[in-house]
């Protein structure tokens, strides 16, 4: 007996002619509301199809029409181009004219309106901590959230290793064969990384700091609660790691650090559910998944400990998102 591979693309296709339809479906694709479509010259239609994975996905469409409307794209990192018609992206602040064959990175740190029409359009969608991670390895540091310069174009080489990349991926995510979550995760990496590489960009978050009078092995095992500090590790395991006994790690930290290496990795993990609240969205976030994500699962004694460490409650970091 045969047994079909496994395939994890998920695909979301529609199409028709009905302006209410349209403006439902594109609403409900990109997470947005308020869009405002109307007819032009051509005669209306629109089609909309989605193939990806959790990591990556490959939108097209047509929309022979007018579409003006608001996009708050802090989900994830897009990168979009049309092949026919266009309009402005980021009206009223860094406007970029959307024409056939210049890609264009969507602003990811705040929303932005948009008006397009009669446009053939392809959207590649990154996971938010996909890109992010990806990042901190090409670039050293934490992961960190990230900010494109939307209206800068970039380099002509960058561009070509960027297409090229692109149409390897098209091959493998758009093709028949099934695709395993190894070839998918390949796939979104590939193009991550191509992506990053062609399209400028700062983080907004400093490098990991290091306390100044730490060096040897004290310095070797911040670095690696730093790296870790998502995983379920423990002072133990710290210890373990850099070749010490737990009391000689708490010892070296008291001389080089002045504090137990248990309040490092705390107040680590509490800066990580810092940055998470500050760049998340209300509504796409929760103050009580994050700190689970981070380990604090008690959310009484949670809340209490961060507004001692930061001087607010968690939920009004994330009120006032940046």
């Amino acid at each position: 007996m045969t047994i079909a591979a496994p395939d994890v693309r998920h695909v979301v296709e529609a199409s028709g002619d009905d302006l209410d339809a349209a403006r439902a479906m594109f609403e409900s694709a990109y997470g947005a509301s308020g869009f405002l479509p109307e007819r032009t010259e051509r005669r209306f239609g629109y089609r909309f199809r989605s193939v990806g994975g959790d990591g990556l996905s490959l939108d097209s469409k047509r929309f022979d029409g007018r579409m003006v409307g608001e996009v708050d794209a802090t989900s994830h990192y897009f990168v979009t181009w049309v092949s026919d018609g266009g309009g402005l992206m980021d009206i009223g602040r860094d406007e970029v004219a959307l024409t056939p064959g210049r890609p264009v990175v969507f602003p990811s740190e705040r929303p932005f309106r948009f008006d397009l029409s009669d446009v053939h359009q392809n959207v590649v969608q990154f996971d938010r901590r996909l890109l992010e991670r990806i990042a901190a390895e090409l670039h050293g540091d934490e992961p960190a959230p990230l900010v494109f310069d939307h209206a800068a174009e970039p380099r002509h080489d960058a561009l070509r290793a960027w297409n090229a990349e692109l149409r390897d991926t098209a091959q493998v995510v758009l093709g028949g064969a099934p695709l395993t979550p190894l070839a998918m995760a390949e796939a979104a990496r590939r193009s991550a990384v191509a992506m990053l590489r062609a399209f400028p960009h700062s983080t907004l978050a400093p490098r990991v700091p290091v306390h100044p009078g730490a060096r040897g092995r004290v310095l070797e095992a911040l670095e690696y609660m730093h790296a870790n500090a998502r995983s379920p590790i423990t002072t133990t395991d710290v210890a373990e790691h850099v070749g010490l006994s737990v009391r000689g790690l708490q010892q070296g930290f008291q001389r080089q650090v002045g504090t137990s290496p248990n309040a490092v990795l705390r107040g680590i993990r509490f800066d990580r559910v810092r940055a998470e609240l500050r760049y998340g969205s209300v509504g796409e976030v929760t103050v009580a998944e994050v700190a689970r994500t981070w380990g604090f699962a008690h959310a009484g004694r949670f809340s209490a400990a961060y507004a001692k460490r930061f001087g607010e409650l968690p939920s009004e970091t994330l009120r006032t998102r940046r």
